[in-house]
């Protein structure tokens, strides 16, 4: 895997398909599957954007590797950290967190010193297919 990549976003709700676009683009530099990938950025971002920003605040999307493994990370402004709400199948939303949970290896929450969170999920690399 190659370097950290990152890409600053606004807190629109545009950002969350720009975001998997990037996801995308650094997993497919790697040759990972970026299927998992795509849908933890969209849900990291989404709570960025609903829970831990102002309309047009940057939000940081950071993919770097640890221990070969594929960490997605994504900055808000809020100090508030992420709350996995209990399942309730009646619910419209609420559920990104649980599903991160099932998809990744780990995830958390760490404070920013100058403010703001990181909300990171460390995914499985998973190499892509190749045919032939």
């Amino acid at each position: 895997m190659a370097e950290a990549a990152a890409v600053v976003v606004k807190a629109v709700p545009e950002a969350v398909k720009e975001a998997r676009e990037f996801v995308a683009l650094v997993f497919g530099e790697w040759g990972l599957d970026d299927h998992v990938a795509r849908t933890v950025v969209s849900e990291l971002v989404t709570n960025a954007i609903r829970h831990g920003s102002r309309d047009g605040d940057p939000v940081v999307v950071r993919v770097f590797a640890l221990d070969g493994r594929p960490v997605i990370e994504v900055w808000d402004r809020s100090d508030a950290p992420p709350v996995v709400r209990p399942f309730d199948p009646g619910a419209e939303n609420g559920r990104g967190l649980l599903l991160i949970g099932a998809l990744v290896r780990r995830w958390g929450a760490r404070p920013l010193a100058e403010g703001g969170k990181v909300v990171w999920a460390e995914c499985e690399g998973v190499a892509v297919a190749r045919s032939g």
